[in-house]
């Protein structure tokens, strides 16, 4: 009888411990990312923002970015080759974040003189490569700025007047405040669509905007 007794009692031990072990190893529910809150959704992405990409895309990457920034240096090639891959459907808004002083100030400057004279691509894209020319953190060389912008073809004698414009003053201002509003802390910081890239990272930026394209076109 005791035998019987201690019997069952391991059988139904080893079928508890079975279950359980059963419960623990199932894949959980996939992480979500959330949207900002609505209080910030307005900060988020403004009218007078930078488009990259065609205007009319699904998906937006939203990309706080300072011109004078090495890691939105680094990152540019791979938002560029993320927006290769989806094609017509992804876009991307640059908001601007002078978070190195001067020198990042002046290149936003340019950077929109340049969209005044129809040659932004072509301007960003040669800041951010001679970067080291004008944005070195010890000892930055704003001057230098204009002068790189003019070889990637802007008309340097128009953009002095173009850079102080009122509306370029509006752009940095209102940028300004949504940081703020938004909790910008470094850059690059990506949004895709609303919903934050966490953890930062190039296979989460990848992976979010892959989902929001295949939703797009669900």
């Amino acid at each position: 009888m005791n035998r019987k007794i201690i019997l069952s009692v391991l059988l139904l031990g080893l079928a508890g411990f079975a279950l359980a072990a059963w419960f623990v190893t199932q894949p959980g529910p996939a992480v979500q990312t959330a949207a900002v809150p609505p209080a910030q959704a307005e900060a988020l992405l403004r009218p007078h923002s930078p488009i990259l990409g065609p205007e009319e895309a699904p998906v937006t990457i939203v990309e706080f970015f300072d011109p004078a920034c090495e890691a939105c240096r680094a990152f540019y090639p791979i938002v560029k080759s993320i927006m290769a891959e989806h094609g017509d459907a992804v876009r991307v808004a640059i908001r601007y974040t002078a978070f190195h002083g001067e020198a990042s100030e002046e290149a936003i400057r340019v950077l929109e003189a340049a969209r005044m004279q129809g040659v932004y691509e072509p301007v960003l894209e040669a800041l951010l490569r001679e970067q080291p020319r004008w944005a070195s953190h010890g000892a930055p060389n704003a001057g230098s700025i204009l002068e790189i912008a003019a070889e990637a073809g802007l008309d340097a004698e128009a953009a002095r007047t173009q850079m102080l414009a009122p509306d370029v003053v509006a752009i940095l201002n209102q940028d300004r405040a949504d940081v703020e509003t938004v909790g910008i802390r470094g850059t690059p910081t990506f949004f895709v669509n609303g919903r934050p890239v966490e953890p930062f990272g190039e296979a989460e930026l990848r992976a979010l905007v892959a989902e929001e394209v295949a939703t797009a076109g669900s």
